[in-house]
């Protein structure tokens, strides 16, 4: 029973010595983990689908808007693959953000909307005509109390003001832009993020590069002081680091931010080869992705879109 022990324990250690090795790194033999995903750096999204929002949850899926019929797509990062989960208005859907309790804000572009989809089902839990007239809803950001969304068209902001428990309300407020953000030809207000300190909104002027701190109770806009951001587009702000997509110029400018974002200095911009104007970047773990909206290549049903997928260097 003794000799039966010792070999059974000899044997044990013959067949754990490779893996202790290579836990070690003092052998030849890496140990690779059978559960381990490797996320693809690109991936598909359906053809002819335009996108242009993408909005990342917890659970490493995303999701994309059509800018042609306004479907929402949800894509599991770990494969690349998805499918659609809303159909659309037939209207835009263009920015994007997902809250805690799974719900997906949507910019309606020209349809002058927004709307609130639960991620789970699809469902649409809440419509909101934000303009009567003319106007091209372009990006929203959530803060604890609220929606705001962006117009490109009318210098206003639009708010959803959050309930006790995140209730989403009956109607949304509009607030008027003034101060330093003066609207001109062209796409006007487009990305927005919340300032580092909490208490204002950034918003960048795509016709002008210039970038704005706005008070979200007033609508009084101020400039900050940074180099031109032309064609910008979606913005990405982590801790003081704004990450601002200039999207015909296929870059992403990193910016850092003084603590109230009166003043950012470029520290470095990301370039890729695969990049094909993408509009907008959302982050999950040490990666940016990014959706190619090929705005210089014409759209047809069978144009093929990716999706890029980059480290934060």
């Amino acid at each position: 029973m003794k000799l039966a022990v010792v070999l059974a324990g000899f044997l044990a250690a013959l067949v754990a010595a490779p893996v202790a090795a290579a836990e070690t790194g003092s052998g030849p033999v890496q140990a690779v983990s059978a559960s381990k995903t490797v996320f693809p750096t690109e991936f598909s999204l359906p053809d002819g689908f335009q996108p242009e929002g993408i909005a990342i949850g917890l659970d490493a899926t995303a999701y994309f808007g059509s800018r042609a019929t306004g479907a929402i797509y949800r894509a599991d990062l770990r494969t690349g693959q998805g499918q659609i989960i809303n159909p659309g208005p037939g209207t835009p859907s263009l920015g994007l953000k997902i809250d805690g309790r799974g719900r997906l804000f949507v910019s309606g572009g020209t349809g002058g909307d927004a709307r609130v989809i639960d991620t789970r089902t699809g469902e649409v839990l809440a419509s909101y005509q934000l303009a009567s007239g003319v106007a091209f809803i372009n990006d929203v950001v959530l803060t604890r109390h609220a929606a705001y969304f962006t117009d490109s068209t009318n210098p206003v902001l639009y708010k959803l003001p959050f309930g006790r428990h995140g209730e989403l309300p009956a109607e949304a407020v509009q607030i008027p832009l003034s101060g330093d953000l003066v609207y001109a030809t062209g796409i006007n207000s487009n990305g927005i993020a919340p300032a580092p300190d909490g208490k204002a909104l950034l918003v960048i002027q795509s016709n002008t590069g210039k970038l704005f701190r706005v008070n979200p109770q007033t609508g009084v806009s101020t400039l900050v002081d940074t180099e031109s951001l032309a064609n910008g587009d979606g913005l990405l702000l982590e801790d003081r680091t704004l990450y601002v997509v200039q999207n015909r110029l296929n870059t992403v400018t990193v910016l850092h931010l003084d603590r109230h974002a009166k003043s950012g200095k470029v520290v470095r911009n990301l370039v890729d080869a695969r990049f094909d104007v993408p509009t907008t970047v959302a982050a999950f773990r040490d990666r940016l992705y990014l959706p190619n909206a090929r705005f210089t290549t014409t759209p047809t049903p069978t144009t093929p879109y990716t999706v890029v997928a980059i480290k934060r260097r």
